[in-house]
């Protein structure tokens, strides 16, 4: 039980489906010092969004190896976990650029991310004993997430894994355990800094993209565990030269997810994600695996 507990909460999307990501358990507790390395892989298909814009018919395929490591620590009596996600992408498709068709195929790193989060309530910082003891009620955590620009990127291409920007995601979360079933609740928002070389020598910029999630999780007695899960996110209108485009996203998503623990040191996930509605792009379908393993 204690090992499908310990199995870290990180998110497996990739390049621009970064800030639709579907992520249950993220405010989960575990105990201090513990590591998690996670290998995993994410296929995304259908009508990915990105910076280009206008773009629209787009028909893009992404295969991405995704690999992350986290440690959970102790912040002055809290429970709180650091964790860094690296993706490499290849990405292949075509879309129409102002009525033109174009195609892209191209293989790079994709936006990486490091976060801090620490459980402000409901989850303290306890060792593996401890731990073994301590029963969830409700928890109440915070997190920061920062993706840097160094993703792969080409001014001269419409079409990139990379948008060439800094982005910051504060985030609130709920968790509520009610016998084996745990309801969970999600808030967030993402800042982007202006990408100053947007094809061809243009500057975007881009309002802030707010978001909500909230995840239904079932925990079997051998430690397996379920999730349906569903996102919305709004927000998000850019500007390229000061020029206001048409691209308000007003979106939702469902999925599923569900974790198996082979041992006390190993896990395996899998998870599939779909788009419902879509007023401008991401209106793609997502699926993943990983494995993790923890000391």
């Amino acid at each position: 039980m204690i090992a499908a507990l310990l199995f870290a909460s990180l998110p497996f999307a990739s390049m621009g489906a970064r800030a639709q990501e579907i992520e249950p358990r993220a405010y989960s507790n575990a105990p201090v010092g513990v590591n998690f390395f996670i290998a995993g892989a994410v296929r995304t298909e259908g009508g990915l969004s990105f910076d280009a814009v206008p773009i629209t018919d787009a028909r893009i395929e992404t295969t991405s190896a995704v690999f992350a490591y986290a440690r959970t620590l102790d912040l002055w009596g809290k429970s709180g976990k650091f964790d860094v996600i690296v993706p490499y992408t290849h990405l292949q498709g075509t879309a129409l650029y102002q009525g033109d068709p174009i195609e892209r195929d191209v293989t790079g790193f994709g936006r990486g991310a490091f976060r801090m989060s620490i459980n402000l309530h409901g989850a303290p910082a306890l060792s593996l004993e401890e731990f073994r003891d301590w029963k969830q009620d409700v928890i109440v955590g915070v997190s920061l997430q920062v993706s840097p620009p160094w993703a792969q990127y080409d001014e001269g291409r419409a079409v990139n894994i990379g948008s060439n920007r800094w982005s910051f995601k504060p985030e609130i979360g709920v968790s509520k355990a009610m016998g084996p079933w745990t309801f969970e609740a999600q808030a967030a928002v993402v800042f982007f800094t202006d990408n100053d070389e947007f094809f061809n020598g243009n500057t975007r910029s881009q309002d802030p993209l707010y978001s909500l999630q909230g995840h239904a999780i079932y925990g079997f007695s051998n430690g397996t565990w379920l999730s349906v899960d569903g996102t919305w996110f709004a927000g998000g209108r850019s500007q390229v030269n000061g020029v206001l485009n048409n691209d308000l996203q007003q979106n939702w998503r469902v999925g599923a997810t569900i974790a198996l623990p082979i041992d006390r040191a190993n896990s395996i996930k899998f998870s599939a994600s779909s788009g419902v509605s879509a007023r401008t792009g991401n209106n793609f379908d997502a699926i993943g695996v990983a494995w993790q393993h923890r000391w």
